[in-house]
């Protein structure tokens, strides 16, 4: 099911976006890889296209649809649990399609245009995977996309919100088998999404402290999580200051990956960009710090709780 953006440039005559607006969160998507330009199959570019917008509300990407369909807040995951149900010829209930406030005839004309595409994509944004369902309703998206296939051939793709999760999850995937959402605490992989992703630990307060890598949770995350980002200890490794950096407890300044260090990032299709600084910094890069941290680790004893004795019988 997966591809990358230039098949989709070449290939893709027919094109979801779901829960996202590319047009101002992802501006170079329309014009580069996806509706407007040329492709080997697609001669005439937007012409050979049709787009299709799923979202709570109108946004400016709307604008460069040719089919909008306005959801009710939450109501993501039914509306494609209907949709597999209608891509297999099954009955649905006609008061569940009510509830997502869209009709029968609507997600009819959806299906019947995506089994007659030649190459079909969705592209689904936080919109879908960040609101109410959260990983099932991208699992729901993802299994739409591969039933598809027995009448076409359609791929799904998430739309990225932040600079460099994707390499994030290929580097944990080929390495611990699992994207995210994965606990170590037993010294082996075990990956449950709700209970172990970061989100969902921070909300209970499961954790006494928090290393924040690149990112700023304070500014996209949930109240409850920022409280316990405030209340526990929290270093923060970014080389300006943030949200999240401004509650920390420790801001450790680095060199900007792609700026003043040298990396790699990868795509939202997975293709590795290595990147070679054109200006020098005076902060070491993320990974010396890590270095650093991990060694000074290391040479600390390692913990071993005092064993205890059980009171003896007189």
């Amino acid at each position: 099911m997966s591809c990358t953006l230039g098949e989709v440039k070449n290939r893709a005559d027919f094109i979801i976006y779901w829960g996202g607006n590319p047009a101002e969160c992802h501006p170079r998507h329309f014009t580069k890889y996806a509706l407007t330009p040329k492709g080997k199959f697609i001669p005439r570019g937007r012409k050979d296209r049709t787009m299709v917008l799923v979202d709570i509300r109108e946004t400016m990407s709307a604008k460069a649809a040719d089919i909008f369909l306005q959801v009710r807040p939450g109501k993501d995951f039914e509306v494609l649990t209907i949709l597999r149900a209608l891509v297999k010829g099954q009955r649905v209930n006609l008061d569940a399609i009510a509830e997502t406030g869209l009709k029968l005839e609507q997600l009819q004309d959806l299906v019947a245009r995506m089994k007659a595409a030649k190459f079909g994509v969705l592209f689904f944004g936080m919109g879908l995977s960040m609101t109410r369902g959260k990983h099932m309703n991208s699992a729901a998206a993802l299994t739409l996309a591969a039933e598809m296939n027995a009448f076409t051939k359609f791929v799904a793709m998430p739309m990225r919100g932040h600079g460099n999760v994707t390499g994030a999850d290929v580097i944990m995937r080929y390495t611990l088998s699992y994207p995210f959402g994965i606990n170590l605490n037993r010294g082996y992989p075990r990956f449950n999404p709700g209970e172990y992703s970061t989100i969902d630990l921070l909300v209970r307060g499961d954790n006494d402290a928090t290393l924040v890598l690149g990112a700023d949770p304070g500014a996209t995350m949930p109240k409850p999580a920022i409280e316990h980002l405030k209340r526990t200890p929290t270093i923060v490794l970014d080389p300006k200051v943030t949200h999240t950096s401004r509650l920390s407890r420790v801001h450790i300044t680095t060199a900007a990956t792609g700026i003043t260090a040298p990396g790699t990032v990868y795509r939202m299709d997975e293709i590795p960009l290595p990147l070679r600084p054109p200006l020098k910094s005076p902060y070491p890069t993320d990974e010396e710090v890590m270095r650093r941290i991990r060694e000074a680790v290391q040479r600390k004893k390692p913990w071993d709780p005092v064993p205890t004795t059980a009171p003896q019988m007189a």
